[in-house]
């Protein structure tokens, strides 16, 4: 990696960390500058604009979200196997990746959702992504496959159980909340699994 790409790399790193904890809107250029040793202008040459460093936050953070469960759960066989490694890897997301401030995705939804423009557009399009590949994995979870309402329902359930365990975890400090959460996310795969008779 050439020395500019390592520098604006860290600079996206130093201001993902700040907005998800302060809100992408309350992080300036001055402090991720500051964060990362660089003068104003020295982050000028990377970003001529703070729209264009969120912008670029956005695309780092749901690509590194889309690598660190949709792309490591592919090593599962489709089905059940792949959506449990893909809802653990979500829990993991946020207790583990971004311990010190939460799920900076969650954040940037709480933020920008009434807030339009072009990066709450773009935060909008990641997220459909990442609904699509969902709904996708939760259609192959019985055969014949789950209807696209079936598979929207269950994908919702799935996202659900996972906002309720960062709730549970972050804010009121349950550190055991992994385990009804995935109880909860079985108990749903059992049920839309099931064929009717």
């Amino acid at each position: 990696m050439r020395k500019g790409e390592a520098t604006r790399l860290r600079i996206l790193e130093a201001a993902a960390r700040q907005a998800a904890a302060r809100g992408l809107t309350a992080v300036s250029l001055a402090d991720v500058a500051e964060v990362v040793g660089l003068s104003k202008s020295g982050l000028f040459k990377h970003f001529d604009s703070k729209e264009a460093m969120q912008l670029a936050v956005i695309e780092l953070v749901c690509a590194r979200f889309i690598d660190f469960v949709w792309t490591a759960a592919r090593e599962e066989p489709a089905g059940r196997a792949r959506l449990l490694r893909a809802f653990d890897r979500w829990l993991e997301w946020g207790e583990h990746e971004w311990a010190d401030c939460g799920c900076p995705v969650n954040a940037f939804i709480a933020e920008l959702d009434d807030q339009p423009g072009p990066v709450r557009d773009l935060l909008r399009e990641r997220l459909q992504v990442f609904r699509a590949t969902g709904i996708g994995e939760m259609r192959r979870v019985r055969q014949p496959p789950l209807t696209e309402a079936e598979a929207q329902a269950a994908y919702f359930q799935m996202r659900s159980f996972v906002l309720g365990h960062a709730d549970a975890r972050r804010m009121m400090g349950d550190q055991d909340a992994r385990d009804p959460a995935r109880a909860a996310f079985e108990a749903m795969l059992d049920r839309v699994s099931a064929v009717a008779a």
